[in-house]
């Protein structure tokens, strides 16, 4: 849903507009949604017993991170323009990536409890690719 919402933002710029930019976005939304658990799950099989007493402080730095940059920007909305097309190159990326941090999460989550990843991370990467 935080996939299909950013691009219901970018589908209002004109540079998004057309099939080529729909498409993009939706590919690199819905790979991303699909290989982030699984580099979650290879997280939480090969390195759980290293980081299980430090997990939760991994998790507070990247939501204080996140949650930062979000007060930063409603306070200066102007450092945030964005002037070229979105579903192109790192912008693109990065969104993507941004918005798969929670799969990653539950990759994470189900390689500790040691359940498989391949049908529910393609489930996921295709649904998002088709909503986005």
């Amino acid at each position: 849903m935080d996939a299909f919402a950013v691009c219901l933002g970018l589908g209002t710029q004109e540079e998004t507009l057309g099939r080529r930019p729909t498409f993009r976005l939706a590919f690199q939304f819905g790979l991303h949604q699909f290989l982030m658990p699984v580099l979650g799950w290879l997280a939480g099989v090969t390195i759980e017993r290293t980081i299980a007493a430090d997990d939760h402080r991994i998790a507070f730095g990247l939501l204080a991170f996140v949650g930062g940059r979000m007060v930063w920007s409603g306070f200066h909305p102007d450092a945030d323009v964005q002037k070229n097309d979105p579903s192109r190159g790192w912008t693109l990326v990065l969104l993507s990536i941004a918005v798969s941090i929670d799969a990653l999460a539950v990759g994470l989550s189900l390689g500790i409890i040691g359940v498989t990843i391949w049908v529910p991370a393609v489930i996921i990467g295709i649904v998002t690719g088709l909503v986005s």
